[in-house]
């Protein structure tokens, strides 16, 4: 067990940004609460999965909607302790441990606002090691683990408890319930043994997301450094000379187009999203498809931005990086693989498109 105070916090924030390969909310948002929440409660204590004994009761908290509808409702912080209040009363068993659902956005820093608050530790891992938009794109679906129960809260202080027979349920009625309820809201899903977090989590995601803030905000040149810890590739330099976003049935969709630059100066690339970046073509030929990550940074500062920050004339590197393994079984391709998401491109690793 460790203590996380401002300083890792700010850190994170920028790490999940990155790895939130566009999506997963504004960490922003998540960061302020967080860091009001350590101002209130002081640092929040966060422990390795292997720390958990294997009959506790861990819950991930996270938002859910579209992002861009969070950046105009910012939660309270009531939303979470709710939801946690409502599925300890269902369950009649007192959660343990809080922990991110992905890592990514504001998703990675919410659950450290609510752990202050209700006196828990957060656990270092999480379900995805990136962000991905549905509920049952988590590995705790690929090994059986089911979302429900779980509990929806808003601002409003409505509630629900949901039982689903699968997550692919959950999440087609959760995002109906969503949209009923302004669009965004926090919610108390995956409750897990501390033995299924061993097991089936991608651990020690949030020390990563660190690691990566912390290049970002003190290398002089992160870009470079980024590449060599995520194992990753330079998809493409340019800038940005159009974005198509719309918010449509609690996701947000669209395409950003890039004019080449530098090494790339005669190429253009195509970004496609629905939250997360999920398809990079450069001149119309695949470099990186999901589940492996796309990233946009600032070209000068090696900053994340999101895919609602994405505005014409911006000069930006984009990074590809290999998903988890997990992500590469066959069950994993089937829920988050370029299929699923409606694309006609058949997935192959980032390696193998980038050889």
């Amino acid at each position: 067990m460790r203590y996380i105070g401002k300083d890792e916090i700010e850190k994170m924030a920028i790490g999940a940004a990155l790895l939130g390969t566009g999506g997963g909310g504004d960490p922003f948002i998540g960061k302020l609460m967080v860091l009001q929440a350590i101002e209130k409660y002081g640092p929040i204590p966060l422990i390795g999965a292997e720390e958990l004994n294997d009959e506790d009761l861990v819950v991930p908290s996270a938002m859910m909607g579209a992002p861009t509808v969070m950046v105009e409702k910012v939660p309270s912080g009531n939303e979470s302790i709710t939801a946690f209040t409502e599925l300890e009363n269902y369950l009649g068993k007192k959660i343990t441990a809080t922990m991110p659902i992905e890592a990514g956005g504001v998703n990675s820093l919410l659950p450290f606002a609510l752990a202050a608050r209700a006196g828990l530790p957060v656990v270092d891992a999480d379900g995805m090691g990136r962000a991905f938009p549905e509920l049952q794109m988590v590995t705790y679906y690929l090994d059986g683990i089911n979302a429900s129960p779980m509990v929806l809260a808003d601002e409003k202080e409505n509630s629900i408890v949901l039982n689903a027979i699968d997550g692919m349920w959950t999440e087609r009625i959760a995002r109906a319930a969503t949209m009923t309820m302004g669009g965004s809201l926090l919610n108390a899903i995956y409750p897990m043994t501390g033995k299924q977090v061993k097991e089936s989590s991608i651990l020690k995601s949030l020390t990563f997301e660190e690691k990566l803030g912390e290049i970002i905000m003190s290398s002089k040149n992160p870009i470079e450094e980024l590449v060599e810890l995520t194992s990753g590739f330079i998809l493409f330099e340019g800038k940005i000379k159009d974005v198509e976003r719309a918010t449509d049935g609690g996701f947000v969709k669209g395409m950003a187009m890039f004019e080449g630059l530098n090494r790339y100066q005669s190429s253009e690339c195509s970004l496609s999203f629905q939250n997360e970046n999920l398809i990079c073509l450069v001149d119309n030929e695949p470099r990186c498809l999901t589940p492996d990550l796309i990233t946009v940074l600032d070209a000068e500062t090696g900053m994340p931005i999101t895919t609602e920050g994405l505005k014409f004339g911006m000069r930006v590197v984009i990074l590809g990086m290999p998903c988890d393994p997990k992500w590469r079984t066959v069950k994993g391709i089937e829920t988050v693989g370029p299929a699923y998401f409606g694309y006609e491109y058949e997935y192959q690793t980032i390696e193998t498109l980038n050889q």
